[in-house]
Order: structure tokens, then C-alpha cells, then sequence
């Protein structure tokens, strides 16, 4: 039997579902129930004033939760949604503060996963679900990586397998007038370029006299500098210094295989050579090197190309916040 329809009734109780999309596993609550919503930062650890991403069920709910939709909006929403795609609109005046952060734009998208379009239809409004994981840690592509982080936090995981993508969605902010990447993902520049005629710009391009300034761009998820993290020491390695730097006791993440010579005591892991298959195992990766009880993580760095974005996104918040507590 579906536990959609238990998952329905527990989201209208002010209830927490975890649900999957084909990013990463989401901690959802009524979207426009804030005392549920509230649940969720509780749950997390998350401050109150991040911002989360609101999952509808169709392009067509759209209106309902902003006020100003593009062209842009209209041609990207087309174009990949269902999809690992997030835009960012000024709100409707109905969304509640708490989802948005306190400001007047709100991020939104439709999942690509038949578990959490199911659940959306059903419910019939949105849903608001950051990561099912604790605030800033390694963002969860099972419901038992959910399970490991949450407990009994939530009231219901939704069972839909492994994540086919990975990492979370790409966060394109259309509140100003200019397309801005506020985060990158799957959907890289390029795409976006592809459907709107025009490359959009990247978070922290500054261009003089115009509304894509860094001081106008609105909070959105996973944007702090310490992201992503294991509790175990991450150190992002050139590739030619891998082998060198490794010491007994550290594990290695790398996209070649074990070198000749490599000592004994040194855990090493190849991860796919190619930017979609290394991002849809990078979180199980870093899951299970960060409980091996390896000393130290170290990662080869990834390749300075755009396709490679949304892994060096990733692996570079995680190295800023790894080696802390929750507590911390």
C-alpha cells in the first residue's frame, strides 16, 4: 500500500515528511503553515533566517506563490521542469516569512522524482523542504542516509531510492531584471544560455550600475561558505600531490586509481572521472569515508571547467566546514 495518502494527512497535522526528489532527499512541511515550517528548523538546526525552497507540484502553481513571473520564468520553467532547476521570484504576499527568510522573494521548483510529484498532486499545494539532513552537513541521497541524520524528527520517510542526481538543484535568482546562477548545479550556464538567448551571470559578478550587484542577492539555500561537511578534516589536493600528502590513517577520494607504491594504511577511493557520475556518488562518498574513521579526507580537486561547477561548489564548502561538531 502507498503511504502517500498517510504522508498527505501527516503534511495537512503540521507534520514533517521526508520525501525524495531526484536531487537530494527533502524535509518537507506545508509551505503555508508556518508552524510546521518551524518544525523544520528545529529539526535541523537551521537559523530562522535561511531562506527554503518551496516544491510545487506543477509550473501552473506558480502564480500562486509569486507575484511577478518573467519571460525568463516562463521559458526556463518550460524548458526543465520537472527538474534539478530552482528559480528565484518575488513573492506572493500570502507566502510566509519564514519560508522566504524574512524577504520578499521566494525560491522555487518542481522535482523530477515520481515519489515527490505524486505526493505534490495529492497534496495540492506547496511544499517546503530544505535537505533532510542536520544544518550544514552531508545532504542525504537515501531515506536511510534520512533516517541516520533525522530519527525520529521527522514523522514519515518516503522511500524512493537513490537520488538520480545527486546534488541539489541549480538556483537561477529572476527577481532583479538579470539572470543570476545563484548556486550551480546539473543545469549549468550553458543550458540556461541555451533557452534564454543570453548567458545568465554567476553569483558575485558585479556589474556597475545594474541590479545583479552581490549586495541586492537574495539569501538562498547553501550558499554560506561552510556547507556540505563531514565532521572528519576535508582537505581539497592537487592531483599530482595526492599520493605525496596522503599519510596511514587518511582516505582518499580520487578519480584514478590506487598508485603504485601507495603505502599500506591509506584508504583509497575512485570516484567516476566524469562530472555527472561523480556528483551523484559524491554525498554517499563523503558519507562513508566521514564514518571509516579515516584522520583526514582528502579529495582530489576537481577540474577547473564549467561542467565541473557544482562538484567544486560542493567539495569547497565542505572543506570549509569539516572537522566541527554540531554543537560548533
Amino acid at each position: 500500500m502507498s503511504d502517500i495518502p498517510r504522508a498527505v494527512q501527516l503534511l495537512r497535522q503540521g507534520e514533517l515528511v521526508a520525501l525524495p526528489t531526484e536531487t537530494v532527499y527533502g524535509l518537507g512541511a506545508d509551505a503555508l503553515n508556518p508552524d510546521a515550517v518551524a518544525k523544520i528548523f528545529a529539526a535541523k538546526g537551521r537559523p530562522s533566517d535561511h531562506p527554503l525552497i518551496v516544491h510545487l507540484a506543477d509550473a501552473g502553481q506558480i502564480m500562486t506563490w509569486a507575484r511577478e513571473v518573467p519571460k525568463d520564468a516562463i521559458a526556463l520553467a518550460r524548458a526543465f521542469w520537472p527538474g534539478p532547476l530552482t528559480l528565484i521570484l518575488k513573492k506572493e504576499e500570502g507566502v510566509p516569512d519564514l519560508v522566504t527568510g524574512g524577504q520578499d522573494t521566494v525560491g522555487l521548483r518542481v522535482p523530477n522524482h515520481p515519489v515527490a510529484l505524486e505526493l505534490l498532486r495529492a497534496f495540492g499545494s506547496g511544499v517546503a523542504a530544505p535537505s533532510a539532513n542536520r544544518f550544514g552537513r552531508i545532504s542525504p541521497t537515501t531515506a536511510e542516509h534520512v533516517r541516520q541524520e533525522l530519527g525520529q524528527r521527522v514523522a514519515l520517510i518516503l522511500d524512493g531510492g537513490a537520488c538520480a542526481v545527486g546534488l541539489e538543484s541549480t538556483i537561477v535568482d529572476l527577481s532583479r531584471g538579470v539572470p543570476v546562477i545563484l548556486r550551480p548545479g546539473a543545469i549549468g550556464a550553458d543550458d540556461i544560455a541555451r533557452v534564454l538567448g543570453r548567458r545568465p551571470r554567476l553569483r558575485g559578478e558585479v556589474d556597475a550600475g545594474n541590479a545583479a550587484e552581490e549586495g541586492a542577492t537574495p539569501r538562498v539555500s547553501g550558499a554560506l561558505a561552510a556547507h556540505y561537511a563531514p565532521r572528519t578534516p576535508l582537505e581539497l589536493v592537487a592531483t599530482d600531490a595526492l599520493a605525496v600528502q596522503a599519510r596511514v590513517g587518511d582516505a582518499v577520494l580520487a578519480r584514478g586509481p590506487v598508485p603504485a607504491g601507495l603505502a599500506d594504511g591509506i584508504t583509497w577511493v575512485q570516484a567516476p572521472a566524469d562530472p555527472a557520475g561523480y556528483g551523484h556518488d559524491l554525498y554517499a562518498r563523503l558519507r562513508s569515508l566521514d564514518a571509516s574513521g579515516a584522520a583526514r579526507i582528502l579529495v582530489e580537486a576537481p577540474p577547473a571547467a564549467p561542467e565541473w561547477a557544482a562538484v567544486a561548489d560542493r567539495l569547497g564548502r565542505a572543506a570549509v566546514g569539516s572537522g566541527e561538531d554540531d554543537e560548533t
